[in-house]
Order: structure tokens, then C-alpha cells, then sequence
């Protein structure tokens, strides 16, 4: 008969069991005794009332009721510090172990129970193993279960590569640090430089804006006194045309006026016959120089 279990964990229920089947017997003997007790103790007569054989019976079933009430209690405490043992393995491996109490009612399954009881417990080749009758049990990592190896090699494996990993990263953030300080350093020296030159260029700053400002108002002060000399020569200049024109027309007048008075003398007019004889005295003097 099997239990559909590892040969290291049907070990440990073959231990369990005998634990158990011990505690039973033990139980069963202290029954045995409240009988045998009765027995010695009140029939040493050989006729009893009904009321006396009542008394006895009330008396033995009290005793009897007690002792197995206590011995049912202990196995339940016994079931619950098991199950802490094996929730407490269980836990360090960060598993959730489960149980289904309705499973415990299971006829089939307690019938392969007892039978696998008897299977292990009544061959007379049996041997008792030193190993199943240890005191506590053995953990989980020593029972070969295949699962729980792999994952604690793929931790292990994992750990590994995160101890690399932080070593690197340990590297790179020293070598970031280096250069950080490096780059604050750097920081603070230019820093100092700017200010150095900040307050220079606000100076530099402040008169350029104070020339500036100075330049502005001249400038402002020559445009409008630019701007009245500009506007006095356009008036002047408007007048002194107007003037021009005026003093042009007076004296084309008065020389009209002048030529025509003095056409009017003898003198012009002897003047012009003079001049017309000596053309044509001219004129003779040419053709008798051309025959």
C-alpha cells in the first residue's frame, strides 16, 4: 500500500503513525485500567442490586469519558503543533500550504490509510529505520523535492547575477560621484568667474546706458534745435525768393525801362548811324577785296 507520496515524506507519516499508534495504546491500556479498577476495586460480591450495578456504571462511564475526552484534546493539540511545524518549513520558503478538511471524512482514503497502517506495521520483516524515530523533522531542502531545488538554484543563480550587477552599479555610481564632485567644483569656479564678470559688465552696463542717455538728450536737444534752424531757413528761404523774384521783375523793368530812354537820347541815335555807315562802308570794302 502507498500514500501517493516521496519515499522521505512517507517516512515521515510512517513515524507520525508510530507516534500516533503509541499514544493510542497508551490510551487504551489507561481504559483497560478503569475497567480492571472496577473490576478489582467494587465486584467482590456475587449479587448486586440494580441501583449498585447503576452506581458503577455511571462511576466507570465518568471515568472513561474523562480519560478520552483528555486524550482526544491532546491528539487535536498534537495534530495542531505538526501542522505548525510543517506551516513553519513551509514559510521559509515563502510557500502557502492549503488543506481540505473535508478530506478527512474521506472512507476510501481512510481505508488506504489503514491499510497502509497494516502494511507497514504488522510484517514481521519489518525493521525499525533509525531515521523515522527523530525527535523533530528534517527540512524540506534535505527531502530531494525537485521543485524547491530548482527554485533555490534559479535564486541562487539569480543572486548571482544581481551581486554583479550591483558591483557594477556600485562602480558606475562611485565613478558618478567622482564626477559629479568634479563638475560641482568646476561649477563653483565659474560661478565665481561670472559673478566676477557680472559685476564688471553691470558696471560696463551702467555707463554705456549713462553715455547712451547723455547722447540721447544732445541728440534730442541738436534734433530740435536742428528742426527750428531747418524750419527758420525754409521761411528765410521762402522769403529771400519771393524777394528775388520781386527785385528780378524790378529790374527787368527797369531795364526795359532804361533801354527805352535811352533809345530816346542823340547820342544813341547818332551811334546807330554811325554804325550803319561803317557796315556798309564795310560791306563795299569787302566786295572790292573779293573782285
Amino acid at each position: 500500500a502507498e500514500l501517493g507520496l516521496n519515499e522521505h515524506h512517507q517516512n515521515e507519516v510512517i513515524n507520525y503513525m508510530r507516534f500516533a499508534r503509541f499514544k493510542r495504546g497508551l490510551c487504551l491500556k489507561t481504559v483497560d485500567s478503569c475497567f480492571q479498577d472496577l473490576k478489582d476495586s467494587r465486584l467482590v460480591e456475587e449479587t448486586f442490586t440494580v441501583d449498585e450495578v447503576t452506581d458503577m456504571l455511571d462511576g466507570l462511564q465518568t471515568i472513561v469519558h474523562s480519560e478520552v475526552e483528555s486524550e482526544l484534546i491532546n491528539t487535536t493539540y498534537t495534530n495542531v503543533l505538526l501542522l505548525r511545524q510543517l506551516f513553519s518549513q513551509a514559510e521559509k520558503w515563502y510557500l502557502k500550504l492549503q488543506t481540505d478538511v473535508s478530506e478527512l471524512e474521506n472512507r476510501e482514503l481512510l481505508e488506504q490509510v489503514a491499510e497502509f497502517e497494516k502494511s507497514e506495521f504488522t510484517s514481521s520483516n519489518k525493521k525499525v529505520d533509525a531515521d523515522l524515530i527523530k525527535p523533530k523533522l528534517a527540512p524540506l531542502n534535505e527531502g530531494g523535492s525537485e521543485l524547491l531545488n530548482k527554485t533555490v538554484a534559479c535564486l541562487q543563480e539569480e543572486n548571482a547575477k544581481l551581486k554583479a550587477r550591483l558591483k557594477t552599479v556600485e562602480t558606475q555610481a562611485t565613478a558618478a560621484l567622482d564626477e559629479k564632485s568634479k563638475l560641482e567644483k568646476s561649477l563653483r569656479d565659474l560661478q565665481m568667474i561670472q559673478g566676477d564678470q557680472k559685476t564688471n559688465a553691470n558696471q560696463d552696463i551702467t555707463e554705456l546706458e549713462n553715455k547712451v542717455a547723455a547722447l540721447k538728450c544732445q541728440f534730442e536737444k541738436t534734433l530740435n534745435d536742428s528742426t527750428a534752424n531747418q524750419k527758420f531757413l525754409e521761411e528765410n528761404l521762402v522769403t529771400t525768393k519771393h524777394d528775388l523774384l520781386k527785385v528780378q521783375d524790378q529790374l527787368s523793368t527797369a531795364e526795359k525801362e532804361l533801354e527805352k530812354k535811352f533809345q530816346q537820347t542823340a547820342a544813341y541815335r547818332n551811334m546807330k548811324e554811325i554804325l550803319t555807315k561803317k557796315n556798309e562802308q564795310i560791306k563795299d570794302l569787302r566786295k572790292k577785296l573779293s573782285k
